[in-house]
């Protein structure tokens, strides 16, 4: 039995050494580091004590060997990633520049990454199934993709497991006016919903205050937790409709790549925990902001013990 199952794009991530370069000119990059949003999420949960199955797809090759040496290193179940002969493995290049903003070039669609299916999903993983967590990214892929999504979404809601949406809006790989139709069902189903106020007027063409009151009347019980790096998140459900905030944690970004996958992977694994939400939230932006301290997506997801020994070092945050 899986605390969390996840799906989606397996990639490696390859990336400029300098702030400012873009990703059109000549310049360095460093990598390959293990990726892949869901797979970032995977790998923090796990981190943190939780049971975590992942399903995806990588190549027979290097970067391939790269990501399961990651998986098997971090005890994620890896039953569900398939090693696909002819095919090789995703790769994001990212450049960072100096407002905050990422560049972004995907090769995952025609990848391994974008081999998705609704075959590759065994229903014996949902059986005691407590959480299924769904990213837009890898809804984005391709329609086999979003066909894997949907019939996850189902399998999850037969087995009685409750359902995480992270919109995790890419334009690069899906428009935003396509996102929209293509994740209305998965708001709808979501008892967790992760987006960013941006994300929340791109899906529902509203304010995000008209979006989440909204959200909250169409399924009771519902968490919203609107992101906004280190700005911090709002916190909002049936007990907090107004929102409450709560406080980034400071640190000195490395890199900013994984920290919402840390966040979402810190909030489910606590609020499931029994933790209330703005406690599982407290802990999640520990996540998120520790997530960013280290070179690569993976590289600053914590233990349990490490994280709660930051925030106790950072004064409860």
């Amino acid at each position: 039995m899986f605390d969390l199952l996840t799906f989606g794009e397996a990639l490696v991530e390859i990336m400029r050494v300098q702030v400012g370069q873009p990703l059109h000119t000549p310049a360095l990059f460093t990598g390959p580091y293990p990726s892949g949003a869901p797979f970032i999420f995977a790998v923090q949960a796990a981190r943190l004590g939780a049971r975590v199955a992942a399903v995806g797809a990588v190549g027979d090759d290097a970067f391939g060997e790269c990501l399961l040496r990651q998986l098997a290193a971090d005890g994620v179940d890896r039953r569900g990633v398939h090693t696909l002969p002819g095919h090789t493995t995703g790769a994001a290049f990212v450049g960072y520049q100096a407002d905050g903003s990422r560049e972004f070039v995907f090769h995952a669609r025609h990848a391994a990454a974008g081999q998705l299916g609704p075959h590759l999903l065994e229903p014996a993983w949902f059986e005691g199934l407590r959480c299924l967590h769904i990213m837009g990214s890898s809804l984005s892929l391709n329609a086999a993709a979003l066909a894997t999504g949907q019939r996850a979404l189902a399998l999850a809601q037969a087995a009685g497991a409750t359902i995480s949406f992270d919109p995790n809006v890419r334009p690069q790989l899906l428009p935003v006016a396509q996102a929209r139709e293509v994740f209305a069902p998965f708001m709808a189903a979501a008892d967790v919903l992760l987006p960013t106020a941006e994300e929340l007027h791109w899906l529902t063409g509203q304010t995000p205050a008209a979006a989440i009151a909204d959200l909250l009347a169409q399924k009771p019980g519902r968490i919203i937790l609107v992101t906004g790096g280190a700005a911090g998140c709002q916190v909002y459900h049936d007990g907090e409709p107004q929102g409450l905030a709560v406080p980034a944690f400071p640190v000195t970004e490395i890199d900013p790549t994984g920290a919402g996958d840390c966040f979402g992977a810190g909030f489910l694994v606590r609020w499931l925990a029994g933790d209330g939400p703005a406690a599982a939230a407290r802990f999640a932006a520990a996540c998120g902001a520790l997530a960013v301290t280290a070179q690569g997506p993976m590289a600053g997801a914590k233990t349990l013990a490490e994280v709660e020994a930051f925030i106790a070092a950072s004064g409860g945050g």
